[in-house]
C-alpha cells in the first residue's frame, strides 16, 4: 500500500496540543501497519463533496481526514472531530486537467463570502454617502481559462479569478494551490504570466513536481516517525519545484543559487548536503558558513532533515570557515594561530609608517591593507605594484606604491615579531597546504551565507576540494552582502557563469514586510562579474500586516511604542521566543533593553557563538540576526549618525569605499527587517536614518 502525506496534515497537526499530537502520530502509524485495526473507526465522511475522504479516529474528539483510493492512503488533514468534517466537506482531490498535477481543491465560495466584510456601525446614524470610489481594473482580464489553466488555476474558480481586482485577488489566493497563487502573484507584480517547465508524462500525479511540494510518500515507519518528529519542519520534507530542480542538478564547475530573504537558499543548501551525502561512495562533504551560531543552527537543520538516514550526519562537516582553516593551519605550523584583533594591525601600521617616515592617513593605510595587501597576501612590492584595484578610486602609480610598501612590509614585520597573524593569513596558510596535497578533504563543499566570501576564503573553498562534479556550490544572496567589498569570483577561478540560478518565491516573509524591506534595495544587484540578481518578480506566499515605521520625538517616545509593540504581539499569542529585536551596534542596546522591559518581555543577548534563547526574547546587534527569523522583530535605534554608523563613515579612504559602505549599512538593516515573518517594527528619534525615508515611501 502507498502512504503519503499531505502538508495540509502536518500544518494542522503542529496547531494541536502535545498530548493531541502524540494520539495522533499513534493512530497514523496505526493506519500505516493496519488501517482496519477496529480502534481508528475507519468509515467515509458522507457530507463530503470527494467520496475518497474517510475519517479515522485518534481520540474521543480528534479525527484524521483520510484520502482513501485502491492501494494508497493520503492523510489530508487532523483537527477536532467538526472542525475536521468542515474540512472535508469542502475540499476534494483531484489532478489538475491542464497540469496533471494532484490538487487539493477548496470548494468554490461565493465571491462575497471570501471577501473581507464591511463593517457597520449599528448604533450611529450613517454618515453622508462618500463619492463613489474609482472602478478599479479586474488585474487578469487579459488572461484567458486557457492561460490561467496553464498555471494550474482550478477550473471553478477561473470565473472569480478573472473578475477580481486586487484587494479581491489577495482574498483569494490563500484559497488556490500554490503554484497558481504564485504564477498569479508574479504577473500582478510583472506583468508577465511565466510558462511551467515541460512535465514528463510519467510525471503526472503524484508524480508532478508541483505535487511534491505538498504530498510525500512515507515509505517506511522510520521515515514517518521522521517526518511527524516535533517540531515539525515543513522545509525538511516538501520542497518549491524550483528548490528542488537546483537541488536535484548536477553541476560540472562551481555553482551558485542566488535569491532575496526568505526565499530558501539555506534549505537548498541543506538539502543538497543531504543528497550529496546519501549518494554511494565514502566522499565528505562540508557545509560551511560564517558565524558560529549559522553552524550550530545549520547542524541541527541538518539533523532534522537526517531523519531515518543515518549516513548524512556521519558523512558531513558542519562547521565555520574560520574554524576550519584554523585547523589547517594548526596542522601546516604545529600551532595554533593568535589571529590579530583591527586595533593591534591598525597601530602596527600606524608604527611602521612613522618609523619609515611614510606619510599617508591612518584611514588609508588600514583600508588599503585592509582591501588589498592582506586580503590578497601580496608578497613583495613588486606584487602591490601590479595587483588590480578593482572597487578602489584612490589611483595609485607605480611611484606612490613604491613609497607604501615598505610600511606594509614592515607592519607585518610587526606583527610577525609579536607571533600575530591575521585572518587572511591563516586562510592562506591553510590554503597552501591543502593545495599541496592531491588528496582532498572533502567531494563536496556547500557554502551558505556566501555573499561574504573574501578572496581568502574563496581560495581556501577552491583548495578543499578538487574538480570532480558537484565540488562547490554557493548560496547566498548580494543584497545582504555586509562584510566584504565586492571583487571578481572568476578572477580567483570561481566562475559560475551558466550555473547559476534564482529563486523567486519568498516563504519566511510576508508580502507587506518584503516589499517595505526591499525599497532598500535597487531592483537588480550586479556582482563584481557583471552577474546580475534581479529582485522583481520575487513573490510572497502570505500577506500580513503592514510594517510601521517611525520616527520618534525622543528615546523614551521610542522606547514606548515598541514596548506597545511587543505587548501587541504577546497579547495576539506571539511568545517570547518568537520575538527578536535588533540595533546597530552595541551602544543602541540599552534602549532595546528598555523597550523589553516596558513590555516585560524576557530576552537573551545574543552572541557570534550563539545559545538557545529558550522561553526568551532574542536581543542582539544587526550583524547577530544573519540567519534566524522570528514572527514578530523590532529594528530600533535608527537614528542619524547610527545608520549609516557614523564612525564607519568617517574611517572611509576614497569616495569609491565610501559608497561601499553606504550599501552595506543598507544591506544590513535589510538583513534585520527581513528576519521578521509578520509583524515588524522599525523606529528612530528624529531626524532619524535617511534609510527610512526610503523605507516608508510608497512606490
Amino acid at each position: 500500500m502507498i502512504f503519503r502525506i499531505a502538508d495540509t496534515f502536518t500544518a494542522a497537526l503542529a496547531r494541536l496540543t502535545a498530548d493531541e499530537q502524540k494520539a495522533v502520530k499513534t493512530a497514523a502509524f496505526d493506519l500505516q501497519t493496519d488501517p482496519t485495526r477496529p480502534g481508528l473507526s475507519l468509515h467515509r465522511i458522507d457530507a463530503a463533496k470527494d467520496p475518497n475522504f474517510w475519517s479515522a479516529r485518534a481520540s474521543r474528539d480528534i479525527r484524521l481526514v483520510v484520502h482513501r483510493t485502491e492501494g494508497a492512503l493520503l492523510l489530508a488533514y487532523v483537527d477536532h472531530h467538526d472542525a475536521a468534517y468542515a474540512w472535508a466537506a469542502r475540499r476534494r482531490i483531484e489532478a489538475h486537467p491542464k497540469t496533471g498535477a494532484i490538487q487539493i481543491v477548496e470548494i468554490r465560495e461565493r465571491v462575497e463570502e471570501i471577501a473581507p466584510p464591511r463593517q457597520h456601525d449599528l448604533f450611529q446614524p450613517e454618515a453622508p454617502a462618500p463619492a463613489p470610489a474609482p472602478v478599479r481594473k479586474p488585474l487578469f482580464a487579459a488572461l484567458d481559462p486557457d492561460a490561467l489553466l496553464t498555471v494550474g488555476v482550478p477550473e471553478d474558480w477561473i470565473a472569480d479569478i478573472r473578475a477580481a481586482d486586487e484587494d479581491g485577488f489577495l482574498a483569494l489566493a490563500p484559497h488556490l494551490p500554490a503554484e497558481a497563487a504564485e504564477a498569479l502573484l508574479e504577473y500582478a507584480a510583472t506583468g508577465r504570466l511565466a510558462a511551467p517547465a515541460p512535465v514528463p508524462v510519467e510525471a503526472a500525479g503524484y508524480a508532478h513536481p508541483d505535487a511534491r511540494r505538498r504530498f510525500v510518500d512515507i515509505d517506511s515507519t522510520e521515515a514517518l516517525e521522521a517526518a511527524l518528529a516535533a517540531p515539525w519542519e515543513r522545509w525538511a520534507v516538501f520542497l518549491h519545484p524550483s528548490q528542488e530542480a537546483v537541488v536535484a542538478r548536477d553541476f560540472a564547475g562551481p555553482a551558485r543559487v542566488l535569491g532575496s530573504a526568505g526565499t530558501g537558499k539555506t534549505v537548498v543548501a541543506l538539502h543538497r548536503a543531504a543528497r550529496l551525502a546519501s549518494a554511494p561512495g565514502d566522499g565528505r562533504v562540508l557545509l560551511a558558513t560564517f558565524a558560529p551560531a549559522l553552524a550550530k543552527a545549520l547542524a541541527a537543520k541538518l539533523d532534522v532533515l537526517a531523519g531515518a538516514r543515518p549516513g548524512i550526519v556521519p558523512r558531513t562537516r558542519v562547521t565555520t570557515l574560520a574554524a576550519l582553516a584554523e585547523e589547517y593551519y594548526e596542522l601546516a605550523e604545529g600551532r595554533r594561530p593568535r589571529v590579530a584583533r583591527p586595533e593591534q594591525v591598525r597601530d602596527a601600521l600606524l608604527k611602521a609608517a612613522e618609523r619609515l617616515g611614510v606619510e599617508a592617513s591612518e584611514r588609508f593605510l588600514v583600508s588599503e591593507w585592509t582591501h588589498i595587501v592582506d586580503a590578497w597576501r601580496l608578497p613583495d612590492a613588486e606584487a602591490y605594484a601590479t595587483v588590480p584595484r578593482l572597487g578602489r578610486k584612490a589611483r595609485l602609480g607605480s611611484k606612490q606604491r613604491e613609497r607604501l610598501w615598505p610600511a606594509f612590509a614592515e607592519a607585518r614585520a610587526i606583527l610577525a615579531r609579536q607571533a600575530l597573524v591575521t585572518r587572511a593569513e591563516v586562510f592562506a596558510v591553510a590554503t597552501d597546504w591543502l593545495a599541496a596535497r592531491a588528496d582532498k578533504p572533502f567531494a563536496h563543499v556547500i557554502v551558505d551565507e556566501a555573499q561574504d566570501c573574501g578572496p581568502p576564503e574563496l581560495r581556501f573553498l577552491a583548495a578543499l576540494v578538487g574538480e570532480g562534479e558537484n565540488a562547490l556550490f554557493l548560496a547566498g544572496d548580494i543584497g545582504q552582502r555586509i562584510f566584504q567589498q565586492p571583487f571578481s569570483w572568476k578572477g580567483l577561478g570561481i566562475d559560475v557563469r551558466g550555473r547559476s540560478a534564482t529563486l523567486k518565491v519568498c516563504y519566511r516573509t510576508s508580502r507587506q514586510i518584503r516589499s517595505t524591506a526591499d525599497r532598500l534595495l535597487p531592483d537588480a544587484v550586479t556582482d563584481a562579474d557583471g552577474l546580475a540578481d534581479a529582485r522583481a518578480g520575487t513573490v510572497s506566499v502570505f500577506e500580513g500586516p503592514a510594517p510601521e515605521v517611525a520616527l520618534l520625538a525622543d528615546e523614551a517616545a521610542e522606547i514606548e511604542a515598541v514596548g506597545a509593540f511587543l505587548r501587541g504581539a504577546i497579547a495576539d499569542g506571539i511568545t517570547p521566543a518568537e520575538i527578536g529585536i535588533f540595533v546597530r551596534d552595541e551602544a543602541q542596546l540599552p534602549r532595546a533593553r528598555a523597550a523589553l522591559a516596558a513590555a516585560d518581555v524576557p530576552a537573551l543577548e545574543l552572541t557570534a557563538v550563539g545559545e538557545e534563547a529558550g522561553a526568551r526574547a532574542s536581543l542582539g546587534v544587526m550583524h547577530h540576526a544573519k540567519g534566524l527569523e522570528f514572527k514578530a522583530v523590532a529594528v530600533m535605534a535608527c537614528d542619524d549618525e547610527v545608520l549609516p554608523l557614523a564612525a564607519r563613515l568617517e574611517a572611509v579612504a576614497d569616495a569609491v569605499e565610501l559608497e561601499e559602505v553606504y550599501v552595506s549599512e543598507r544591506h544590513l538593516l535589510y538583513v534585520a527587517c527581513t528576519r521578521a515573518r509578520d509583524r515588524l517594527i522599525v523606529t528612530g528619534v528624529e531626524p532619524g536614518s535617511e534609510f527610512l525615508a526610503d523605507m516608508a515611501a510608497r512606490g
